[in-house]
């Protein structure tokens, strides 16, 4: 009986301890009681269509280095850039464009004659949900959608850190114009380079709004669509850090900054070599018996 009585006890003991256990194992302990905890933002996609002509194939190139030299996919965001063409109508275009998608498959060649404010844009944003492999999206989709000047530099991990803490949903993100203005909902986003979430690119594709409205300069467009359709409640205007060339555009531009996202209207060598330089994009090369620079 002795014996019957000390099993017993035991097994309430060792009840006990394992039901603290529990209990104490389900604490969550911070250093302040009042802190909440902030779970850091979960991955996202973006996709960033550069628009260009099919015969700029030295410019195509030469982004392909830029871009390919940054990272374009951590654990917190992945980014795919594409380049964006209408119809090809020359002979040596269909070869050459050929050669770039066989050899680096980063185009996209839009059902439109080529053209910069005849509804290119509105082709490229109503084009993305019908064209996009049906695949893609059965395990994600992009968050997010870019279009963006192939005259612009951009900094794929600091714009992806700008990008990180904002809203996934209703999203109308870039440089607003007026050049002078800090409000983001006067009057639209320069196109130069401006981001919709998803959800507004397959509203463009379905409403009549942006239907009826495609001939006219495509970044102002594009903010007119969303206020005629109520849509873009979150906007974001990344300033100093998006702005055009030093002394090319007025109020727009700006001296280089450390902290810049997209440097715009980079037309000449020059103004791509004082960028290069001025963030310092080539100090990484390996150095090599094989070259001296």
């Amino acid at each position: 009986m002795l014996r019957l009585r000390l099993i017993h006890y035991t097994l309430t003991i060792s009840a006990i301890i394992v039901f603290m256990f529990f209990i104490v194992s389900n604490i969550k302990y911070t250093s302040n009681p009042t802190t909440k905890i902030q779970a850091s933002p979960p991955p996202f996609t973006l996709l960033i269509g550069i628009l260009t002509r099919p015969d700029s194939y030295d410019r195509r190139h030469f982004l392909r280095l830029m871009y390919a030299t940054q990272t374009q996919s951590t654990a917190t965001f992945t980014i795919t850039v594409k380049f964006v063409l209408c119809n090809l109508t020359k002979p040596e275009q269909r070869a050459f464009v050929a050669l770039e998608i066989m050899r680096f498959d980063d185009i996209i060649i839009l059902n439109c004659p080529e053209n910069m404010n005849a509804g290119k844009t509105y082709t490229y944003f109503s084009s993305l949900p019908r064209i996009l492999p049906a695949r893609f999206f059965h395990s994600h989709r992009y968050d997010y959608v870019m279009k963006a000047d192939d005259d612009v530099y951009l900094r794929l991990e600091q714009l992806a850190t700008s990008l990180s803490p904002l809203p996934r949903q209703d999203l109308y993100y870039g440089f607003v114009i007026p050049c002078q203005s800090m409000n983001p909902f006067v009057h639209y986003m320069s196109g130069m380079g401006f981001v919709l979430s998803w959800d507004l690119v397959e509203w463009i594709g379905a409403s009549l709004i942006p239907l009826n409205h495609t001939v006219g300069p495509e970044d102002k467009l594009v903010g007119e669509w969303l206020n005629r359709g109520n849509k873009a409640k979150n906007r974001v205007s990344n300033k100093p850090a998006m702005y055009d060339y030093p002394r090319t555009n007025g109020r727009c531009s700006h001296d280089l900054v450390p902290d810049t996202i997209a440097v715009h209207r980079l037309k000449r060598w020059e103004q791509w070599l004082d960028v290069l330089t001025f963030f310092n994009v080539t100090n990484q090369v390996k150095p090599s018996t094989l070259y001296t620079l």
